[in-house]
């Protein structure tokens, strides 16, 4: 199932064919990757995961919900959570405009929005590519990635959806 990419402010992704050749040429099965940005970090989560990005229309909250949990959005008849990745990820509240992006993913038979900056890229890498986290201490927040790529000399953290759902 492909994804159905739908952000007006969303730049088009670049370089696709450059990391399908790098990663045919590894020989090994590639997995493909949205990448996207909140602040000036970037992270990735898997493709078939996600569902649609969408531009921010805000969310009703729900009372007694964690900080990071924005609230609920109709999509389409379905009430969907919304996490907001920055708050989740300990840096504070995001500070939502329409130029920020939801990307819908399923995960485990849950379908949730995640609340980011905007979308980057579509990046395809081997697992010999994937680093694991380093673990200097027992960090929340790191429990939340799977492994860390460098693309073009950018460092993307790989999300672990399931991690990041589970309180």
């Amino acid at each position: 199932m492909e994804a159905n990419i739908i952000s007006a402010h969303s730049p088009e992704p670049q370089n696709i064919a450059r990391h399908s050749d790098q990663v045919a040429s590894s020989g090994a099965a590639p997995s493909e990757f949205i990448s996207f940005a909140i602040g000036n970090d970037q992270y990735g989560v898997d493709i078939m995961a996600v569902r649609e990005i969408k531009e921010w229309s805000g969310s009703t909250p729900l009372p007694k919900q964690p900080d990071y949990m924005r609230g609920v959005l109709n999509l389409r008849g379905v009430m969907i959570p919304i996490i907001d990745l920055r708050c989740r990820f300990g840096q504070g509240l995001t500070d939502a405009s329409p130029m920020h992006i939801v990307i819908v993913v399923q995960v485990g038979g849950r379908t949730v929005g995640l609340l980011a900056d905007q979308v980057l890229d579509i990046i395809e890498v081997n697992g010999e590519q994937i680093q694991p986290v380093p673990q200097i201490s027992r960090d929340r927040r790191t429990d939340f990635l799977s492994g860390l790529v460098t693309v073009e000399a950018a460092m993307i953290a790989l999300i672990n959806l399931n991690s990041l759902l589970d309180d």
